[in-house]
């Protein structure tokens, strides 16, 4: 690379070029400006040194800054200054913000940049030479490994091996916290260490993304990585990452050793700059969606953006909008979050850049906000759950300025008023979780966004609603995201894993046999989707699939050792149903195998199941808020779920994850991203995840995954007139008075006790069901239609530029009678009976799809609007079948002939000989029975148990032996002539 960077830096940005033997390596600082920068600035402080200590006042002064440097790390340093003796010197000036004094801008003028070529670090080798070091005021805070691609030399692999193999990081420049940064840096890329550590040293890239990927994009004007010097490396961007993004995790207490030094990314800098430009040109009642893919390290971007907004200032009068361009554009920013570590790590980094500690104040209630903003509190965070009551209190505020931090990544566990509500009402809650992004849009639905708070969103699947209300509206109408940092980009730079790369789908087979002779005739459609729900949810169905998920968990991943043996699965499931049975059969089955370790079950709630009632504290044996850190434990290794810990989650032990549960869309990519966290520290790779699938195809997860890989945005926006269209038509049908509506909103908002409200709501709904004598089909059309004005208008209230009353008050009015809106399928009862009708003979598994890498379209999504056209309930024709067709239909679908080799077959023939042979009853009740017919029945049951046994294995021949009697009885003379041979009588 040459010159280029020094010459630009010293050219461009100021910098003094720095001269190699004015470097002392035992302080490791350049002392010519060292020495300089303190006589110009503070030479009143060295005068208390000198005059103490005439001739050694240099020794003493280097003497204490190295003993301070080796216990906290120039960062701190940097930003307290070194206090000798009876002196205190500042080491750098701060950069002014807006709103600083004359003598604060000419102070940071008078810090020292330079930047030194060749430069010779070493006490025990000095002909070792580093490429180019930066200082500030004399003391080095990065040093760089050029390397040029044009040459075969990289630094991807050539200028990382350079400093882990061949720089001593046992001298004073190299040891940990002396400098802020090391980079490996040639005409392409640029990666980064904070720590050198030999082999160890752990790299991370500092790379702008190219395509939706890792890399650079081309630069017209010269090298792809210019951007370092020309955008990063200047005296203003490298003092505003000292005050505000470089931070030391830990207690000062612990040896600097064990402390972590975090270096901002590329991403991470670059948007947390660009909020705040924005902002500050600006000003408030803006909306930013960040689209920033797990492995982005969204925490420390939330946090950084927190700290620095609520410093920043109006650079333009459009901004400050009559406030004085001297006052802080937010007067607080608000935390919207469920991550229990952000709160802390808010603290934390808050002692670190803020002079004024005690400015972060938990809020749950409008009142918390109240009181916080009277008590001076600057940060205020609070929950998803809490976020609804804490916009209720910025109405009432409408003086003062927002700034709300949503993160959106971690899904809330907890419920709502409204679901609080429905429960005293007797309206039953859903096993669904609640869509955090549909969560957020309803808090703010009843409020328009009107100037007194800019809201940032922060997620890494957007929703077409979520893009239509955060996203950034272009020219043409469509909108994307404010700033992109995608999961492609993430799992090329390796900080998240592909969990799609090792998938295998399992295909259910079923044996449907009648019970009945008559042929009643059945809606083909409901009775084939009832048929399998009936199979699916089945303790005899679960038992086998769980059963194949430990016969794949414990010798594939346990005894494996995968990650240093701490490997963990995860099993998700249809519902609490399901996961309390699921829960039960692999309990059981590690039991029988011995395991050391257990399972554990997550719901919420409670959940009657075969008429004893579970919750997840009943089941685990200990309280549900417990166990995402029992489940950390090496006691543990196996957490079935059921709509809960599917985002959010984050445990990067989790290797393999056990699906029988329809994903599509944002839930897909948010519950198999479970596995994606990366631990470098056991070792985890992407060929050690593994996804084993018995419900959706390859073709679904491609489908899901697509609209999230790249970059997402909106087609154009949604037309809200569907809402005028919806009301007239489910006014129309009678169910409801309008003086119902409004009694019913206005006892609601005057918080009515539940027993006041039902009367209203039961009204409607017996007109729904009996007064009004609608058909099926009317009564399917208005609730379907009930349900799209609730979704859509939730979603919509707070972008449209109007408000319509009456659509506010229909809405509430419809959230509660949707419930209570009972469809009886007039086809029920026959279905049932066709229940009734058949058996479960036989129930088997199939492999579909076996670790399947699942390749990903890296082009930009773009997702349509919300449907617009109001739509009824499906009008297709029914088909009807009689039982004898049906389950033909069926089995012809779910199940194969014997398609084994005669080879095959022989083995096969041998193999269960043998097993029937070790069965325990063979000696007893076969060998040593003399009746032929007792033998006969023995023979019969040891053969069926061992085909049932064995069932995974020889799906196709257990379906012709279960299901043909033809076959099954030439199968049993077979074998027992099979057996009798091996045993030689």
């Amino acid at each position: 690379m040459g010159e280029t960077p020094a010459a630009a830096m010293v050219a461009d940005n100021g910098f003094k070029l720095g001269v190699p033997t004015d470097f002392d390596a035992q302080y490791a600082l350049d002392f010519r400006f060292f020495w300089s920068f303190l006589e110009q600035t503070q030479s009143d402080e060295l005068a208390k040194l000198k005059k103490y200590n005439p001739s050694d006042w240099q020794r003493k002064l280097l003497e204490r800054f190295d003993r301070l440097i080796k216990k906290h790390g120039i960062l701190y340093l940097l930003k307290k200054g070194l206090p000798v003796d009876d002196a205190h010197f500042h080491l750098m000036y701060p950069a002014p913000l807006a709103s600083s004094s004359e003598k604060v801008k000419q102070n940071f003028a008078k810090n020292i940049f330079s930047c030194t070529r060749q430069l010779r670090y070493s006490l025990t080798n000095p002909g070792q030479e580093i490429d180019i070091v930066l200082f500030l005021n004399g003391i080095p805070i990065v040093t760089l490994e050029l390397k040029n691609a044009w040459t075969g030399q990289t630094a991807r692999y050539h200028g990382q091996k350079q400093y882990r193999e061949n720089r001593d990081a046992n001298q004073p420049l190299l040891n940990f916290g002396r400098c802020l940064v090391h980079m490996a840096v040639d005409t392409d890329e640029v990666y980064m260490t904070t720590k050198l550590a030999g082999k160890s040293t752990f790299f991370l890239p500092f790379n702008k993304g190219h395509n939706f990927g890792q890399g650079n994009p081309p630069n017209p004007s010269g090298h792809k990585t210019a951007y370092l010097w020309q955008e990063v490396f200047t005296k203003e961007s490298l003092a505003n990452i000292i005050q505000q993004f470089v931070r030391l995790d830990g207690s000062s207490k612990d040896p600097l050793a064990k402390r972590t030094l975090f270096f901002p990314r590329y991403h991470q800098l670059d948007v947390v700059r660009k909020l705040v430009k924005h902002a500050s040109e600006y000003g408030v009642g803006n909306t930013y969606l960040i689209q920033h893919s797990a492995g982005s390290g969204k925490s420390n971007s939330i946090t950084w953006a927190a700290y620095q907004l609520i410093e920043t200032y109006p650079t333009t009068l459009e901004a400050a909008n009559g406030r004085s361009m001297e006052q802080p554009l937010f007067d607080s920013v608000i935390v919207v979050t469920d991550r229990r570590l952000l709160d802390k790590q808010l603290r934390d980094n808050i002692k670190d850049f803020s002079e004024v500690k005690n400015i972060i104040a938990p809020a749950f209630k409008s009142s918390d906000l109240k009181l916080a903003l009277e008590s001076g509190k600057k940060i205020i965070i609070t929950t998803i759950q809490k976020f609804p009551y804490i916009v209720e209190g910025l109405d009432d505020l409408s003086d003062r300025r927002f700034a709300v931090v949503i993160d959106e990544a971690h899904s809330s566990q907890g419920g709502d008023a409204h679901g609080k509500m429905n429960k005293a009402m007797g309206i039953a809650d859903s096993d669904e979780p609640e869509d955090t992004q549909d969560k957020i849009l309803e808090a703010i639905r009843a409020r328009k966004i009107r100037g007194n708070a800019s809201y940032l969103a922060f997620t890494a699947t957007p929703k077409n609603s979520t893009l239509e209300k955060f996203g950034d509206k272009q020219p043409d109408g469509t909108f994307k995201p404010f700033h992109l940092y995608s999961m492609k980009q993430a799992i090329e730079e390796g900080f998240i894993l592909d969990v799609i790369a090792n998938y295998t789908t399992y295909k259910s087979y079923y044996e449907i046999t009648k019970s009945i002779s008559e042929n009643p005739e059945f809606d083909t459609v409901k009775a084939q989707k009832k048929l399998r729900a009936y199979v699916e949810r089945s303790q005899h169905t679960i038992d086998i699939k769980a059963e194949i998920m430990m016969d794949h968990f414990i010798p594939q991943v346990v005894n494996t050792k995968k990650l240093k043996g701490k490997a963990k699965a995860m099993v998700v499931t249809q519902n609490i149903e399901a996961a309390i049975r699921y829960c039960r059969a692999i309990s059981r089955l590690l039991e029988e195998r011995g395991s050391p370790f257990k399972a554990l079950v997550a719901f919420s709630g409670t959940k009657e199941v075969d008429g004893i009632e579970y919750s997840e504290s009943e089941v685990n044996g200990f309280s549900e808020v417990n166990t995402k850190d029992k489940f950390d434990t090496d006691d543990y290794r196996i957490l079935v779920v059921a709509n809960k810990y599917l985002t959010g989650f984050d445990q990067p032990k989790l290797s393999a994850m056990y699906v029988d549960k329809k994903l599509a869309s944002v839930l897909c990519v948010q519950t198999l991203s479970r596995l994606n966290r990366s631990a470098p520290r056991l070792g985890k790779k992407t060929e050690d995840l593994f996804v084993l699938d018995f419900f959706n195809t390859v073709e679904d997860i491609k489908f899901a995954f697509d609209d999230f890989y790249t970059s997402t945005s909106l087609s154009e926006a949604t037309d809200i007139n569907v809402l005028n269209d919806l009301k007239a038509e489910l006014d129309a049908v009678g169910v409801y008075e309008w003086s119902e509506v409004e009694g019913f909103v206005k006892r609601y908002f005057d918080n009515e006790d539940a027993q006041n409200l039902s009367p209203i709501i039961d009204l409607a709904a017996a007109r729904f069901e009996h007064e009004l004598e609608l058909e099926h089909k009317a009564k399917v059309e208005f609730k379907v239609k009930a349900k799209q004005y609730v979704k859509i208008y939730s979603q919509m209230a707070s972008i449209m530029p109007f408000e319509v009353p009456s659509w506010e008050k229909l809405f509430w009015f419809l959230k509660f009678l949707i419930p209570k809106l009972t469809l009886q399928d007039p086809e029920a009862d026959s279905i049932d009976e066709l229940l009734n009708s058949v058996d479960l003979s036989s129930y088997g598994l199939e492999r579909n799809k076996l670790n399947h890498s699942i390749e990903l379209d890296d082009s930009e999504t773009v997702l349509d609007p919300q449907n617009p056209n109001p739509r009824g309930g499906h009008g297709h024709g029914n088909e009807k079948d009689p039982l004898d067709d049906i389950v033909k239909t069926f089995n012809e679908r779910w199940f194969q002939g014997w398609s084994a080799t005669p080879e095959e077959q022989r083995i096969k023939f041998v193999n269960i000989a043998e097993s029937i042979r070790q069965h325990p009853d063979f000696e007893a009740k076969y060998v040593n029975d003399t009746d032929p017919h007792n033998r006969g029945l023995a023979f019969e049951k040891m053969l069926k148990e061992v085909m049932l046994r064995r069932r995974k294995d020889e799906l196709e021949l257990y379906k012709l032996f279960s299901g043909d009697e033809g076959f099954r009885k030439a199968w049993i003379q077979s074998m027992e002539h099979t057996v009798n041979d091996i045993a030689g009588f």
